[in-house]
């Protein structure tokens, strides 16, 4: 079904311009940095035969980090560029479902990585914890399966708000009570709203309380190492692995302010603040990618050894 608006040609200013190649670059450069992830864990996976927990979680997220950033760069894209192809029955409804999937699917799987590290590192004698301790290997495949589940519900969710939206913009010029209409509309719309914030809010928590126990437990432990006289070299690799925590914390915590403005800013027109939203938002996925792979040795190895070679073949030109 086509709406009454004809797709006209690109009508872009150089503000979209602008905004369009920051982003393209951005996108472009986390794709790459998640398709390395994808490439040294398959090939491991194909030698070793199996995976372990901690490289199960990390191929979901890259994969589902490189599926985000493609959706959402074309939409982006169309939507600066050639917004009338959204008036194409069901173009806005699928480029709304896939994008808030892989987005949430974003989300959530780093919050599964940020829990498996609490619970696998931290050192804590509650039983409740000993016992996730124990079985959390087993819970990592649940723990994605829900994520991809809660993305998919919201997924769906966005979708029926899209086909709401682009069937009410058809058929309010039609309507006698537009103000009964429109006040439906608002409603709806703040309940979908709703739904969306509380999922950003609870992969938040997520991260928040996992990352506080964990820095809490290193933290304990490096005083018991200070108090003890051990080597230095333990109590370094405990300060590294609390930089790190606290740098991804402060990375989400950003993250998730920027994710609740775009709510805010959502129904209003694109000015310098959403641009520089959009800015993090996308540069997010290749950042956080980045760090993971300097805090695990196997991929930092894979990626210095590309690098050195990379290196070797500059010089000889």
């Amino acid at each position: 079904m086509k709406a009454c608006h004809s797709p006209q040609q690109s009508n872009v200013t150089s503000y979209g311009a602008t905004a369009v190649a920051i982003i393209t670059l951005e996108a472009f450069a986390g794709m790459w940095i998640n398709a390395f992830i994808v490439c040294v864990l398959c090939i491991g996976w194909v030698k070793k035969k199996t995976l372990n927990s901690n490289e199960k979680i990390l191929l979901v997220l890259s994969c589902s980090r490189i599926s985000h950033l493609c959706f959402s760069w074309v939409n982006n894209f169309l939507s600066r560029i050639y917004p009338n192809y959204f008036y194409v029955h069901p173009v806005l409804q699928l480029f709304a479902f896939f994008t808030t999937f892989f987005k949430y699917s974003n989300l959530w799987v780093p919050a599964c990585l940020c829990v498996f590290y609490c619970v696998k590192i931290a050192n804590f004698r509650n039983r409740f914890f000993i016992y996730l301790k124990v079985k959390i290997d087993r819970m990592v495949p649940w723990l994605l399966l829900g994520s991809m589940l809660s993305a998919l519900a919201m997924g769906i969710v966005i979708y029926d708000l899209a086909e709401t939206v682009q069937s009410n913009n058809l058929t309010f010029t039609c309507l006698k009570n537009f103000w009964e209409e429109r006040i439906r509309m608002d409603k709806h719309f703040f309940s979908t709203f709703f739904v969306v914030g509380f999922g950003y809010a609870a992969s938040f928590m997520a991260v928040i309380f996992s990352a506080l126990f964990l820095l809490f437990s290193l933290w304990r432990h490096k005083c018991k190492m200070q108090t003890n006289s051990m080597k230095d070299l333990s109590v370094e690799a405990h300060i590294r692995a609390m930089k790190s925590i606290l740098s991804f914390l402060v990375m989400y915590s950003i993250n998730f302010v920027c994710l609740i403005l775009t709510i805010i800013y959502n129904m209003k027109k694109e000015n310098t603040i959403t641009l520089l939203i959009s800015i993090y938002l996308y540069a997010f996925p290749g950042v956080h990618s980045l760090i993971l792979i300097f805090n695990n040795p196997k991929l930092e190895k894979a990626l210095l050894k590309i690098l050195s070679c990379v290196q070797c073949e500059f010089f000889r030109k």
